[in-house]
């Protein structure tokens, strides 16, 4: 199922994609987890996805990061572009006022570099300290260089050269027994053959 969970992050424009998506929702560029008439398989995904009761947390998004390329396919706010979290955490201030809370970078940098207009981005006024958190945001630019002709692509930390792979998600899971003393033997190998799936 970790699979999926890297499929869902680069194939959003495939059939099956756009069926969960209407089926479930979108939010921060990522599909919803549904409620409690989803299907077996979807809540499967989300428990797997979170790692729900399997003592490693949310072992997937840890290590997945977006390398951004043209800005266009990686969330802003959302996505961990920069830095080790999501920059809604980083500048919660900023977020909360934020106009599209889904914007991407090229959207935001755009917009933020922008000497007439800027303003539309937030929802009133800024005050003078929140000012200067916009100026930390345009610093975080500093070092991004957006490619027109690169798309943005995830980056497995696990094996940043080859990518996903289940070998990879078995061999961190397996080796996360000494550093999570609450997965079972068991609870791992269910854990592990969700991930086949």
């Amino acid at each position: 199922m970790g699979k999926w969970w890297r499929r869902m992050l680069v194939e959003k424009e495939e059939l099956w994609y756009r069926v969960l998506k209407a089926r479930y929702g979108e939010e921060g560029g990522r599909l919803k987890e549904g409620d409690s008439h989803c299907s077996v398989w979807w809540r499967s995904m989300n428990r797997i996805h979170d790692g729900v009761g399997e003592g490693v947390g949310h072992w997937f998004d840890n290590n997945v990061r977006r390398v951004v390329g043209n800005g266009r396919g990686t969330s802003f706010w959302h996505d961990i572009w920069v830095g080790e979290i999501p920059l809604k955490f980083k500048f919660l201030c900023l977020f909360e006022l934020s106009v599209d809370k889904e914007c991407s970078v090229e959207v935001m940098r755009t917009g933020l570099r922008a000497v007439v207009g800027r303003e539309r981005l937030w929802r009133r006024r800024l005050l003078a300290w929140e000012e200067e958190s916009v100026r930390e945001c345009l610093v975080l630019f500093h070092n991004i260089v957006l490619q027109e002709n690169v798309e943005d692509t995830l980056r497995w930390l696990l094996d940043p050269i080859h990518g996903y792979s289940v070998r990879g998600a078995y061999r961190f899971l397996t080796t996360s027994v000494d550093r999570f003393p609450l997965v079972s033997g068991l609870a791992l190998a269910r854990y592990i053959f969700c991930l086949t799936c």
